[in-house]
């Protein structure tokens, strides 16, 4: 690939993101939106931050400054809402990091959220195939451990919890217009 038709060697002075950006920040969102845009489960949400949804996972992909001229890439997928944490889970969780190839189980205390974390190199050295493994492996990860944490420990997928919010969403929009009864 020439300079000339690589975009992250392009300038970043001639792109349409925040001036916030630094170089490396705008070469990883150029990386990141050529190589995922095309699936239909990638969405932009804004400069920074994407999400990639796969079964019941969604893997939020946030582009994080790490000075004047690196950037990282952090892929989080939040598993499970509303469990609380207790020994047995954390024993759990840990031991399934020792096993896996990258990536870790986090728990946030406020929420409280049952996490999956993997953060890469971004800049103009973000390999296309070490984003798609790192992105696939966090969805898979989410998409199976979700319902297993669930089942036995309780809580909610977020798949669950933005059904439950569409669902309140529509029947909160007009709720007399939904007459399950009535004959057409």
């Amino acid at each position: 690939m020439t300079e000339e038709t690589d975009p992250r060697q392009q300038p970043a002075t001639n792109l349409c993101y925040s001036a916030a950006m630094n170089p490396a920040e705008v070469a990883t969102a150029l990386v990141i939106e050529k190589t995922l845009s095309e699936s239909p489960a990638f969405r932009k949400v804004d400069d920074r931050l994407y999400v990639v949804k796969q079964g019941s996972a969604y893997v939020m992909i946030n582009i994080v400054p790490l000075d004047t001229d690196r950037a990282m890439v952090r892929c989080v997928a939040q598993l499970v809402k509303g469990l609380e944490m207790n020994s047995e889970l954390a024993i759990e969780l840990m031991q399934l990091n020792a096993h896996l190839r990258f990536g870790a189980f986090a728990y946030d205390p406020v929420g409280p959220l049952v996490l999956f974390i993997h953060s890469i190199l971004g800049g103009p050295t973000l390999d296309s195939a070490e984003l798609v493994a790192t992105v696939s492996d966090v969805a898979l990860i989410a998409d199976e451990y979700d319902d297993k944490i669930v089942g036995k420990y309780g809580g909610q997928t977020m798949h669950d919890l933005l059904e439950e919010a569409a669902i309140g969403r529509i029947l909160a929009s007009d709720p007399a217009s939904f007459e399950l009864g009535a004959k057409a």
